[in-house]
């Protein structure tokens, strides 16, 4: 099959943002190298599956309830004693008021630029079960979750899910809020002792 037959595809669709149905076509071609697929996957996150992101509404930590199962690892609760899970409380402190004067902010719980680092969104568009004051939940590591979070359970929709806006958090996940700050002195960022403090896999098996 000519990658030109794909790119028809690919372009008739752009407006339909229906991955199953990609998925779908390219599982016809079993003769297809592996790298050609993942080549043509690539190119449908650029022209659909970025778009689509884009427009994924946040559910916050409530919608993502499932991963507090013992099944999952009661990831919820790794996350409810990390640092992460007070992120929006630190602005109300004297501390965050005494940084927001200095940078003529009147409420650090209520300025963009703080809820940026210490909470999730920071006003995008969110679900009921979303609340800023939740802090830095799930979905600030891993992409907004309305378009994948119905499919995402499953293995075999992996690359699905990755295409509706789910991301694998790493060290350059982190940085923009733990590295060098403008609006306060961030403390050292050690990336691989702070993953230990947080990591939170699901059990194999």
């Amino acid at each position: 099959m000519q990658i030109s037959t794909v790119l028809c595809w690919i372009f008739r669709h752009i407006n339909c943002h229906k991955m199953g149905e990609f998925h779908s076509f390219l599982s016809h071609f079993t003769s297809m190298e592996t790298d050609m697929k993942k080549l043509l996957y690539l190119l449908f996150a650029v022209v659909i599956a970025l778009p689509l992101a884009a427009q994924n509404k946040y559910v916050g930590v409530k919608g993502c309830a499932c991963h507090n199962m013992p099944k999952q690892g009661k990831q919820v609760d790794v996350w409810k004693k990390s640092d992460h899970a007070k992120a929006f409380e630190t602005l109300k402190s004297d501390k965050a008021a005494e940084i927001a004067k200095k940078n003529g902010i009147a409420s650090a719980a209520e300025a963009k630029q703080c809820l940026e680092c210490h909470s999730t969104g920071a006003g995008d568009p969110a679900e009921k079960t979303f609340a800023a004051a939740d802090g830095v939940q799930c979905e600030a590591c891993h992409g907004a979750a309305s378009g994948y979070k119905a499919i995402h359970n499953k293995p075999e929709n992996k690359e699905k899910a990755v295409a509706a806006g789910l991301l694998k958090a790493d060290e350059k996940t982190c940085k923009p809020c733990h590295g060098a700050n403008k609006m306060h002195d961030a403390k050292p960022f050690d990336y691989k002792k702070a993953w230990e403090q947080i990591k939170h896999p699901a059990p194999k098996g």
